[in-house]
């Protein structure tokens, strides 16, 4: 296995450079796997192969440690589907496709409290895989923060069924600088808990911009477990982050406003970039003024658009990029997590610092160049997703303080931002979430489960017309027969998430049974008005709209 995940380090042209730093945290993480089970964290700066130098770290770290599964937890769903399908790549010739499970909102597993699975589900493969999601009965997990966290938190039975199968697991989180800062704390007792003798877990948290988590060691302890004392797989002595410079920055100041049409014709005048908006109703209206002009080499990227889409969208940019015709995207902070794409230039829009710094892992990602150019920049108009207004006030706190100290500016440096998210947790512990501590001290499991919500405002699925006639098809079976696990494993590619608050009279709601038999809604919808799904720019913008 370890052989087959070195090819895959390499499948990617990139610099002997880049190639040497893959191999070395390979290597780290082959050798520290030899450590007894515990918490641990990878740093390492993107482009590293830290997916991949993780899994072999848990597959190693199991065998030796007799350790029973591995756990691999994901904060989007728009990067699961690269995961899996590297996963698939290394297991599925030798163990069969229920060596990994998914189970996530989009799977096709089955969720009996979610009001998934319906009557053409009765098959023994069909049994076999909502057996397997209930009780998370496989070797290797592969599921959301979401799923993960709120079943370590549920009151119902269901869910929290398969928490006696987290026991001796390696459970890997990738993209660890997503967890809200709000939870920290009850979520790092939670994992110090699963690490102690008792439940012998590993934890493992990768991200290029590792939180300081160790800052909150003594409020982790109050809640009872040992505290967040991780060790760090990649050693210093390697030097990943000074290697894997291959970037400079430009700042913008704060009265250097852009307009979409300048912005566009920055661009334009670039024969490859990337430019990264903060809400989906910019990267529409940047997208437009490009459309105006009638460009064919303009693409769009955003949580508007279903998976078939998006994976549409970046396969042309992937081989346009290679074979350096000209190519410009324009996308939401979408993709800056677990998106493999290489830009020579990146312009982003002002944002919290690990947003900046993710952006710019897209740029010469492979280290091709000798430098590549990242534009920091403010538009003219433009939104934060909720949430992110602490970080952009402690990111322009933190480089006015830099500025002062006539210091540079090195959005790689851990000690930059072990620095910005001590100033980061300091301010959320003032506005912590008493609720669910409160919640914890009374052992009310039913409080506990309301106040832990990693998304407050949940999203259903909705089914929109990318491939009309595969939209057609799907909607007139489900409004014939009600849901099931195989139209669910079908229409996946062809659903996007969407907020509560967003569905309005677009949108239908499906049942569990066939339409006008009765019976509960499903949670899920399709888009009722097909002309409301652009083959551009996905769903069109409604009044209501939420930011991401």
């Amino acid at each position: 296995m370890s052989t087959h995940i070195e090819v895959l380090l390499k499948r990617v042209d990139a610099s002997e450079t880049t190639l040497s730093l893959r191999k070395d945290l390979l290597d780290a993480c082959l050798q520290t796997a030899q450590s007894e089970p515990g918490l641990f964290t990878l740093s390492a700066p993107t482009g590293a192969g830290k997916t991949l130098a993780m899994l072999a770290f848990a597959l190693k770290h199991a065998k030796l440690k007799g350790l029973r599964r591995i756990i691999m937890v994901i904060p989007y769903l728009s990067i699961i589907e690269q995961t899996v399908s590297d996963y698939r790549s290394i297991f599925n010739d030798a163990f069969g496709d229920e060596y990994i499970l998914e189970d996530h909102s989009l799977s096709d597993s089955g969720d009996k409290e979610g009001k998934e699975g319906g009557a053409d589900d009765q098959g023994e493969h069909g049994a076999r895989r909502r057996a397997l999601a209930e009780n998370w009965d496989a070797p290797l997990i592969v599921t959301t923060s979401v799923k993960f966290f709120e079943s370590l938190f549920t009151n119902k039975p269901g869910r929290a069924r398969k928490l006696h199968r987290i026991a001796q697991s390696v459970i890997l989180f990738d993209e660890a600088q997503t967890l809200p800062s709000k939870l920290a704390i009850p979520t790092l007792a939670a994992l110090s808990h699963l690490a102690s003798s008792r439940y012998k877990c590993t934890v493992v948290f990768a991200t290029a911009t590792q939180p300081a988590f160790t800052h909150l060691d003594r409020e982790v302890e109050k809640l009872g477990g040992a505290g967040w004392k991780p060790r760090e797989i990649a050693p210093p002595a390697l030097e990943l982050f000074e290697r894997a410079r291959r970037v400079k920055v430009a700042w913008s100041k704060p009265d250097e406003r852009l307009s979409w049409d300048e912005l566009a014709r920055r661009l334009e005048e670039l024969p490859q970039s990337l430019c990264v908006v903060n809400a989906r109703k910019s990267a529409q209206a940047l997208s437009k003024e490009f459309s105006i002009k009638d460009r064919n080499d303009v693409f769009h990227l955003s949580t508007y658009m279903c998976p078939a889409h998006r994976k549409k969208v970046l396969d042309e940019v992937r081989a346009r990029l290679k074979s350096g015709a000209p190519v410009r995207l324009v996308s939401t902070q979408c993709v800056e997590a677990g998106v493999d794409l290489d830009f020579p230039v990146v312009y982003r829009a002002f944002a919290p610092l690990e947003s900046i710094t993710q952006a710019a892992g897209r740029c010469n990602r492979n280290g091709l160049l000798s430098v590549g150019d990242v534009f920091v920049f403010y538009p003219e108009e433009d939104g934060y997703p909720k949430g992110y207004e602490q970080a952009v006030d402690i990111t322009k706190i933190l480089l006015k303080e830099i500025e002062e100290d006539s210091l540079d500016v090195d959005i790689t440096s851990p000690e930059l931002f072990n620095r910005y998210y001590r100033k980061l947790y300091d301010i959320a512990r003032t506005h912590e979430n008493q609720e669910i501590g409160d919640a914890l001290d009374a052992r009310s499991f039913v409080e506990v489960a309301k106040e832990y919500r990693l998304i407050k405002n949940n999203t259903v699925n909705a089914l929109v017309p990318y491939d009309p006639a595969a939209f057609k098809s799907m909607r007139d079976e489900v409004e014939a027969k009600g849901i099931s696990a195989s139209w669910i494993r079908r229409a996946r590619k062809h659903t996007i998430n969407i907020y509560h608050n967003e569905l309005d009279s677009r949108f239908v709601p499906i049942p569990v049974m066939a339409r006008g038999r009765g019976g509960e809604e499903s949670g899920w919808f399709y888009l009722g008005d097909e002309t409301c799904y652009d083959l551009k720019l996905g769903l069109a913008e409604s009044s209501g709209a939420h930011f991401g």
